[in-house]
């Protein structure tokens, strides 16, 4: 078990907000406060001792402990069989049941909002804790990355996540950081202009 490493055997460097080098730390007597530290600074730290050999960071050659599911089945002694005792978590059919239904309606009344939203509509997109914003709708279906409904949006402003195309795949165009998918619940279509910013004014 590795437990730690003495001082003499860590070279420390620093590095700026933006994950540029600085300068080493290597003056034992001086104090953090006397380097050019701020707030979001990072400091890296090399081992130099040997304890980071794949001895220890290989984990096929570690010793493993392994019980096939049917054995741990029968064991009365695993959490498997607390849980079930308590009736906790999956255990409990009469939460599990009500947790499915409330699933399945929320999933209904999803696929009822995204039948209402059409491709070009503009709409406005509300989520709590967040500011409202206005877009174009540019998808409406459902995806390859999660399951359920969705609804592609090209937002008016960079505040978006993409540009229209998730893990490789192209779901609609528009400018990157433009580009977001969202439930349908969260998707209010109605008559919402885009802001004229006046960048064409002197």
């Amino acid at each position: 078990m590795i437990v730690g490493t003495t001082a003499a055997y860590i070279d420390l460097e620093l590095f700026s907000t933006s994950d540029k080098f600085l300068q080493k730390l290597d003056n034992n007597e001086a104090l953090l406060g006397s380097y050019p530290v701020d707030d979001e600074c990072r400091i890296h730290v090399t081992d130099r001792s040997g304890t980071q050999s794949a001895e220890f960071t290989d984990l096929s050659k570690v010793d493993k402990f392994e019980i096939s599911d049917e054995a741990y089945e029968k064991r009365g002694d695993s959490i498997r069989t607390f849980k079930k005792n308590l009736k906790l978590g999956r255990f409990n059919e009469e939460n599990r049941a009500k947790q499915e239904e409330a699933l399945a309606k929320k999933e209904e009344e999803e696929k009822v909002a995204a039948g209402s939203i059409a491709v070009g509509n503009r709409c406005k997109v509300e989520v709590v804790g967040q500011p409202s914003k206005i877009g174009t709708v540019m998808f409406v279906g459902t995806v390859d990355f999660k399951p359920g409904y969705w609804v592609g949006v090209k937002y008016d402003e960079p505040l978006g996540k993409h540009d229209g195309s998730v893990n490789g795949k192209r779901y609609f165009e528009c400018e990157p950081k433009y580009g977001a998918f969202m439930k349908p619940l969260s998707v209010i279509v109605g008559d919402f202009p885009e802001e004229d910013y006046g960048l064409d004014e002197m």
